[in-house]
């Protein structure tokens, strides 16, 4: 007994500890997004404020990195071990974070979130696989929920724990993440498991990474500086060629490569290809909703980050409880009806906006049920693509699978961000009112064509042998 016990607390330090540094990564996305225009205002000099284009690369810089590292840095755990990579990962986001926090300039600021995406990269795709190593094997799909359920509670204390730092100080966003940090790391010196690697051989293509976070680099900047430089100008063109080879320099090196990036034969199939490009599109409409709201209530209404913060939290704080309400009904049903009833609330949402919204502040009647109608629909859909899409690997497949699925979800947080500041130009202020109902169209249509999607998951598909029970899923 003594043994058991002995077993079970350590068990309980692992499962700590995962958890905190799953919390801290998730919790970043959504304080980063309440702080932006107060970082905007600090590093505004001689009376020029900061452009949003600009402002907008301390989001797309982390998505941007953050997808294209996540494939290579799952593999790096399955050679050389989930645990050290893991610590690793916590190392390098916490140490970013102080250069974050510290960052005399935006472009500072910008680089310090590349390298705190690197550490991020590491941390997703093995903290579940420390997870589940840490508990004993009945208790894996308990386990599984919980990961996944932090995720959610950070994107519910997001808003208003972003809300509260600023009112301090915007750097106290990324100040928060090094107590985080250096307990984790000093507790998973001696409480975390160490499963074995589970892979030799090359490591997968590192020029493909390159080329891949280049090229939407190169994409997301040609979107975001067009209104300033010009559509027709000659540094928004070359942007454009940049990404056009770049992306097709990466295709060819996926197809031929022995150890690719992104296995294209995986996108072959029918149902994971489907719902990769529902996860897609639908992170598209999702990221301009994000920010559009942050921007709308601090710049056009003119609220506090505290006030925004907690005005923001009914969305993100539905969606865990809808995907877990639902959870039996996908199984019943099969995943195409929720994602069809997923799309069309949250186009429902962003399209009460374009009725609704005016420059006067109006709570109950313009923000409250677009957040309830998006949260809903969040929750009806992400998670859904999600397992619509691994569910059609075939065996040994769904961790690459997996981690495939959150690189598009990153690159279209990018694209997201990039199409809105297109749409909104370099300056938001009460005059921009037609353009965030434009801005709202178009996440509305985008996300009617994932509802689309989901009606054709709705078909039946030829069977695929069903995927290992693989720890990195």
């Amino acid at each position: 007994m003594p043994e058991a016990v002995g077993v079970s607390n350590r068990s309980r330090v692992a499962a700590v500890i995962v958890l905190a540094a799953v919390f801290m990564t998730n919790l970043d996305l959504w304080i980063v997004n309440v702080a932006l225009p107060a970082v905007g205002a600090d590093f505004s000099r001689d009376g020029h404020p900061t452009s949003l284009a600009d402002l907008s690369w301390v989001l797309n810089a982390y998505a941007i990195t953050l997808a294209a590292l996540l494939v290579l840095a799952g593999r790096l755990g399955d050679r050389f071990g989930q645990r050290p990579v893991f610590l690793a990962g916590v190392v390098v986001f916490t140490v970013a974070s102080i250069g974050c926090a510290l960052a005399p300039d935006l472009w500072w600021l910008v680089l310090a979130r590349v390298v705190q995406a690197a550490g991020a990269a590491a941390q997703l795709p093995t903290s579940l696989a420390l997870l589940l190593a840490a508990v004993p094997e009945g208790r894996r799909t308990g386990a599984t929920r919980t990961w996944a359920a932090v995720g959610g509670l950070a994107a519910a204390a997001g808003p208003v724990a972003g809300g509260l730092l600023v009112q301090v100080d915007w750097r106290w966003v990324f100040v928060v993440n090094v107590p985080i940090g250096l307990i984790t790391v000093l507790a998973g010196l001696t409480g975390l498991p160490r499963p074995a690697a589970r892979e030799r051989g090359a490591l997968p293509d590192l020029w493909g990474a390159v080329l891949v976070t280049v090229a939407i680099a190169a994409l997301s900047g040609a979107l975001v500086q067009a209104p300033e430089w010009g559509w027709g100008s000659w540094r928004i063109l070359a942007l454009f060629a940049v990404a056009a080879v770049g992306l097709a320099w990466f295709g060819v090196r996926c197809a031929r490569h022995a150890r690719p990036l992104l296995e294209l034969h995986l996108l072959r199939l029918p149902r994971f290809g489907t719902a990769g490009a529902g996860t897609f599109v639908f992170g598209v409409a999702f990221a301009i909703m994000l920010l559009s709201n942050v921007l709308w209530c601090q710049e056009v209404w003119h609220w506090d980050a505290l006030t925004t913060g907690l005005a923001l939290v009914p969305g993100p704080a539905l969606v865990p409880v809808v995907t877990a309400l639902t959870a039996r009904t996908a199984g019943r049903y099969g995943h195409g009806p929720l994602i069809v009833a997923g799309g069309l609330l949250f186009a429902a949402g962003m399209l009460w906006r374009t009725v609704f919204a005016a420059t006067v502040p109006d709570y109950a009647r313009d923000l409250l049920p677009s957040l309830l109608l998006g949260g809903a629909g969040v929750g009806l859909a992400i998670g859904t693509l999600i397992a619509a899409g691994v569910q059609s690997l075939p065996a040994g497949r769904a961790a690459t699978g997996s981690a495939l699925v959150n690189s598009f979800r990153q690159i279209s947080s990018a694209l997201g961000v990039a199409v809105l500041i297109t749409i909104l130009g370099s300056r938001v202020n009460a005059g921009s009112v037609g353009d965030f109902h434009l801005a709202w169209i178009v996440a509305a249509v985008l996300a009617l064509a994932t509802s689309a999607v989901g009606a054709l998951l709705m078909r039946p598909a030829a069977a695929v042998p069903a995927p290992a029970a693989d720890p990195a899923t």
